[in-house]
């Protein structure tokens, strides 16, 4: 059952650094922190989906002041929980559509969380929030992968993304909806735990499209934080896109 903390609840939150571990990883999130903060420059930043604090608390350590939004308030328990979790303002709520106030030189949406608004309608309110919260030159960045399609052969539906001893991953995919479902399955101790969370999937040219419906522009495109170039053969892309200065 779904609660007020969404597919984050308690359950998933008690264990989502550890189911997370990779994508904590210095060399994971090092390269992130460097561009984000590099893009937000003596500005604020605001991280939609701030969860656990995996991107924030590195980037507050950095010296930029960092604000979240987020409907679970489980997750923000453990970002409070942290060294350095205090520092961070946090506002609860659906990120398409909560307000902070002041304004940024940055937003940002990391690890696929744009797919966490499962309609469109919700994606392009989300561009909007975005926009109204920057400051004029200020940036939106989004990291998010590239819908795995071609996996599919005739008649498939599913695409594994993890397989190992103990955990088992898949996205069922409906292309005729655009609508994904990612199919979670560890084994722990011998018990068997299993949990789904609905996404949206979204190509970079609707992004685009998305975008301008706010008032901005693509101004770069990646392969990765590492700024390695976008080509189609990718698997995922960090974007980034402008508010105007006029």
């Amino acid at each position: 059952m779904i609660d007020e903390d969404g597919y984050f609840g308690e359950s998933v939150a008690a264990g989502y650094d550890v189911s997370s571990a990779e994508m904590f990883a210095a060399d994971v999130v090092r390269p992130a922190v460097d561009l984000l903060a590099e893009l937000a420059g003596d500005g604020r930043a605001l991280e939609l989906g701030v969860g656990t604090g995996r991107i924030a608390l590195p980037l507050s350590a950095r010296g930029v002041e960092v604000h979240g939004i987020d409907m679970s308030r489980a997750m923000v328990e453990r970002l409070r929980a942290k060294p350095g979790g205090d520092t961070i303002g946090v506002t609860i709520g659906d990120f398409a559509t909560a307000r902070v106030e002041g304004g940024f030189s940055l937003a940002y949406l990391v690890f696929n969380t744009i797919g966490n608004l499962t309609t469109q309608d919700a994606q392009v309110d989300c561009f909007r929030n975005v926009a109204d919260h920057l400051e004029p030159g200020g940036r939106f960045v989004v990291e998010v992968g590239v819908p795995d399609l071609r996996r599919l052969p005739p008649g498939q539906n599913a695409v594994p993304f993890h397989v190992s001893e103990g955990r088992l991953g898949f996205d069922e995919y409906d292309v005729a909806t655009q609508s994904m479902t990612s199919h979670h399955v560890r084994v722990r101790g011998g018990d068997t735990e299993y949990f789904s969370v609905p996404f949206r999937y979204v190509w970079p040219s609707e992004l685009d499209l998305m975008a301008r419906l706010a008032g901005m522009r693509l101004v770069d495109r990646w392969d990765g934080w590492t700024r390695e170039p976008f080509t189609s053969e990718s698997r995922q892309h960090v974007s980034v896109w402008r508010k105007p200065t006029g």
